[in-house]
């Protein structure tokens, strides 16, 4: 299996539809300027809606914008998307007066080239640009006639990352104008329970977002509804500006009650791993830090104040040192030192001291800083369970010493021999940042861009908590060789605190009945293996008549075709489908050396007024209500159990007061449960007689 699973496509295009030879319409779906409510120019735009569906971390986004030009010329109608940099564009369509036009999503490379001829032909293109910290735009512009309608109608996908122990649904939102029917629809579905769900927005106060917004979890779904009102759109009451300006965050994470997950779809699986409650690692780190003349002023400052409050963030039980490059390259200590609150009170003096000085010699700073770290580990100056990391800030190109960008990623690849990994940070835009991240990538870390905002010192901070808590080191992932054919990165330097391990791979036979994960990775007091296994003995599924056998041992998740069948370790398997429809199969373990009784299920519905009335069989026809009375209640023949009389169904029968166990919330002991017991197998309550409803095997 390629490394990308999910391809990365970014670019769209529709050809055939001419574009040429009008004014531009100021109107943008996420445009710069401020316009009056209702028509602008002939254009109004009268509908924006974003549905996003997340299943399993996985999020299908559609954003539709509907617009109609009531001009009595033709306009162009621009359409324009922010979506996030870790998302890829699968679908685009426009739709003019009831005619659908499909795009041709195409890769990077090929899509600029494309994008550019299209365009000196006059014909109608889309391009993803770069725009901002997190986001690319996706631009498209079109004709359209006097009195027609148009629809833009953009589908992209997005894997959502653990960070910080939540996962984040990020979507800018910027109409800069009021729209009618603005609307933000998000459905949430995991199989493993969702545990936490929040929404927020940075552009409107609490009290207004809570009038406009609703947000539910219940069990494995969530549900996130925006939908602002024209007035609540409103800058002021009686603007037509609107003040839907900024980010709409969604954050959820899920119940894990094992450290790992698998779910397995249509023959492929994705393994999630995040295990909670263990020790953090200590670190050594060395802090490689661009002084040159180009970060003189604010951007030198920023450093600074970010470095003083890492330094307040860091364990006793961590190790650090400076290594400054300008020109040249000096230390703050000739060796790595300990965390010690007298050693931390001396860093931040030195750090308040730095300068700006010359040129900008890269190579030189990573060796020395890379070096540090070997020989500390050599020398035994660190405890042996600890990591090593080295995190480099720098504003420009490497310009003094070794300036050739390939011969510095030799050179660093290899003085690390991928012992530990390498973050690159890149200030500003005036560097190589490609450069960066490739050299980065293959140390087993990755780089991000500082931007030279106000916030750049909190950007800093920030990157540092990602990875200030490591909790293992050189972790495996490792499937039996028979049972994998394709799988996705499987080994990682460190896993960190608030994160997530997720592999993917393709089984060899689709009908496996086999399968296990080993994770093995080293941690703050000892090696560790996290198993996760599914076998041959316990439960089988079958699709049509193809079986698939699991075991009890283990959670796992099989989802297809609208089903989904979630088994929790030793505990019971819920079987869902349709419009919310649950099954639970519990399993009601005994005392092992127990004279009679044995392991046995039970059955339990959940949610039983979703299921049709004409839903029969021995616990169907009591999944509607019906009507029955209880009176007469007397002495039994047992003195510890009273009689009564039920009159249902046209019959009348006797019942006797007892008392059975109701195992879906405590499948151990159960909970006690009064009732009443009819005699006879039933009969006279049940349709028929109890033999009815026997049969000899299940399949």
């Amino acid at each position: 299996m390629a490394s990308a699973w999910w391809p990365c496509l970014i670019l769209a295009l529709l050809s055939g539809l001419a574009a040429s030879g009008f004014p531009r319409s100021p109107f943008r779906l996420l445009g710069k300027r401020s316009l009056p409510e209702g028509v602008t120019d002939g254009v109004e735009v009268y509908s924006t809606i974003i549905n996003s569906k997340v299943t399993s971390r996985f999020a299908h986004n559609v954003v539709t914008t509907r617009a109609v030009n009531r001009a009595d010329k033709a306009k162009e109608v621009s359409f324009d998307v922010e979506l996030p940099k870790t998302a890829f564009i699968t679908n685009f369509t426009l739709t003019i007066d009831g005619v659908t036009y499909p795009g041709n999503v195409k890769e990077k490379e090929a899509a600029k080239k494309q994008y550019e001829k299209a365009v000196s032909q006059g014909k109608t293109a889309g391009l993803v640009k770069a725009s901002g910290r997190k986001l690319e735009k996706f631009t498209v512009s079109v004709n359209v006639a006097a009195g027609s309608n148009v629809t833009f109608e953009l589908t992209y996908e997005e894997l959502l990352k653990r960070h910080k122990g939540k996962y984040e649904m990020y979507l800018k939102i910027q109409p800069k104008q009021l729209v009618k029917h603005f609307e933000i629809e998000a459905d949430i579905f995991e199989p493993q329970g969702i545990s936490m769900l929040d929404a927020e927005a940075s552009f409107i106060t609490n009290d207004l977002l809570g009038s406009a917004l609703t947000k539910s979890f219940l069990g494995k779904k969530g549900h996130v509804s925006f939908k602002p009102s024209l007035d609540q759109q409103r800058s002021c009451p009686t603007c037509t500006d609107s003040l839907l300006n900024g980010d709409f965050t969604i954050t959820y994470d899920v119940n894990r009650e094992s450290p790992g997950n698998v779910q397995i779809v249509n023959g492929y699986f994705v393994h999630f791993f995040a295990p909670q409650g263990l020790p953090v690692v200590p670190k050594s780190v060395a802090f490689v830090i661009d002084v040159s003349g180009s970060m003189a002023g604010r951007k030198l400052e920023q450093t600074k104040e970010a470095l003083l409050r890492i330094l307040e963030d860091m364990k006793e039980e961590d190790y650090l040192n400076f290594i400054l490059f300008s020109g040249d390259v000096s230390t703050w200590k000739e060796h790595l030192v300990q965390a010690t609150p007298e050693n931390l009170q001396e860093a931040k003096t030195f750090v308040k001291s730095i300068d700006d000085r010359g040129m900008t010699n890269i190579n030189d700073g990573l060796l020395r800083g890379i070096s540090m770290l070997n020989k500390a580990r050599e020398e035994h100056r660190v405890p042996e369970r600890s990591t090593s990391i080295v995190i480099m800030l720098t504003d420009g190109d490497a310009n003094v010493g070794e300036s050739r960008p390939e011969k510095i990623q030799e050179n660093v690849r290899n003085a690390i021999g991928g012992k530990f990994p390498l973050y690159n940070l890149g200030f500003g835009n005036n560097l190589n940042y490609n450069f960066l991240e490739n050299m980065a990538l293959e140390n087993q870390g990755f780089a991000r861009r500082i931007y030279e905002d106000s916030d750049a010192d909190l950007q800093l901070q920030g990157f540092y908590e990602e990875v200030a808590n490591p909790l293992l080191t050189g972790v495996e992932v490792d499937y039996p060789e028979n049972a994998i054919l394709d799988l996705t990165q499987n080994t990682y330097q460190h896993f960190y605190d608030g994160s997530e391990i997720v592999v993917a791979g393709r089984l060899v036979d689709e009908d496996m009945n086999s399968f296990k994960a080993d994770v093995k990775g080293h941690g703050a007091t000892n090696d560790l293996t996290f198993t996760e296994e599914v076998t041959t003995e316990k439960i089988t599924l079958w699709n049509r008549a193809v079986p698939s056998t699991f075991s009890w041992l283990d959670t796992v998740t099989v989802m297809q075709d609208g089903l989904s069948v979630m088994i929790n370790k030793k505990k019971n398997m819920v079987v869902s489908f349709g419009d919310g429809v649950t099954f639970v199969v519990v399993l009601h373990q005994v005392w092992k050396k127990h004279p009679v009784h044995r392991d046995f299920l039970g059955f339990y519905v959940v949610d039983s007024h979703r299921m049709s009335a004409q839903t029969h069989g021995l616990l169907g026809q009591f999944f509607q209500p019906f009507d029955f009375k209880v009176s007469d209640i007397r002495p039994g023949s047992d003195p510890t159990k009273s009689d009564a009389t039920l009159v249902v169904k046209n019959h009348q029968l006797t019942v006797t007061r007892g008392s059975q166990k109701d195992y879906r919330k405590d499948a151990s002991i159960g909970t006690k449960v009064v009732c009443w017991f009819v005699h006879n197998n039933g009969q006279g309550l049940i349709d028929g007689v109890h033999t009815d409803y026997v049969i000899p095997s299940l399949f």
